[in-house]
């Protein structure tokens, strides 16, 4: 039977906090909070030695029908009563085989890591939404444990749960996990044009083709043309897949 110590690996086991490593957190939560008010993504912050919530944001996507406080308390049993069974599942293997990559990474490096999933939440209603999960270090114990990791839930631009991607910061690599072949591969980042930016930063604010063409002085035709190209370079059917696209691999 599954348990919340599942999610918890023992490549990442800590234990106690020196004073050394406590004074990495003088008031940390206070820029997140200022971030937390300014978007619309849900944010929280894992701590690995007390296996809970030690910050949830007020926005209402991760909530499931709870204040932040009562999903704070809750901590890991929030994810055993709002996720479907099977991607319960895949986010304990997830659990396994982030570990197992990280303790491949120079501990210099590893704060410069971010790891991207979906899943499933439920709401108390028993609807389903399918949810983008970025998970990065925060504070780290001396022997390059993940102390606290900082979490952003966004809505998935994706089909179905699993597309799990783990990224480097200024690296132009992504590393994608194959769930039926049981390994991870290499790709090269997606590469936007600086035309193809501009017309999904324009779109962002909710611009027509015409209004974008307008706006940077070129015809509708033109536009359509680039838009084109950004949908077969993103797999995706629309501009709104897009957008969403784009900000969920942090292209724009």
């Amino acid at each position: 039977m599954t348990k919340i110590d599942d999610f918890f690996s023992f490549r990442n086991t800590v234990g106690g906090i020196s004073d050394e490593e406590k004074k990495q957190t003088s008031n940390y939560l206070e820029p997140i909070e200022a971030f937390a008010r300014t978007t619309y993504k849900s944010i929280y912050i894992i701590d690995y030695q007390k296996k809970g919530f030690e910050y949830v944001s007020d926005n209402p996507l991760f909530l499931c029908g709870h204040t932040s406080q009562e999903v704070k308390e809750m901590g890991y049993a929030f994810y055993f009563k709002y996720v479907i069974e099977s991607d319960l599942n895949l986010l304990l293997k997830i659990n396994t085989i982030g570990f197992e990559f990280y303790e491949k990474i120079p501990v210099a490096e590893r704060k410069n890591y971010t790891i991207s999933y979906d899943y499933h939440l439920k709401n108390q209603e028993g609807k389903k939404i399918l949810i983008n999960q970025k998970l990065t270090p925060l504070f780290l114990t001396q022997d390059g444990k993940i102390w606290k990791a900082l979490c952003i839930i966004s809505i998935s631009g994706e089909d179905d749960a699993g597309n799990i991607k783990i990224y480097k910061k200024g690296d132009n690599k992504v590393f994608h996990y194959d769930l039926e072949g049981d390994f991870w591969k290499e790709t090269e980042v997606i590469k936007l044009t600086s035309r193809e930016k501009e017309i999904l930063q324009y779109s962002t604010r909710g611009f027509t083709i015409n209004e974008v063409a307008e706006a940077i002085f070129v015809s509708p035709d033109t536009v359509k043309f680039h838009r084109k190209k950004l949908f077969e370079k993103l797999d995706v059917a629309n501009i709104s897949e897009a957008i969403v696209c784009a900000t969920n691999n942090q292209l724009i």
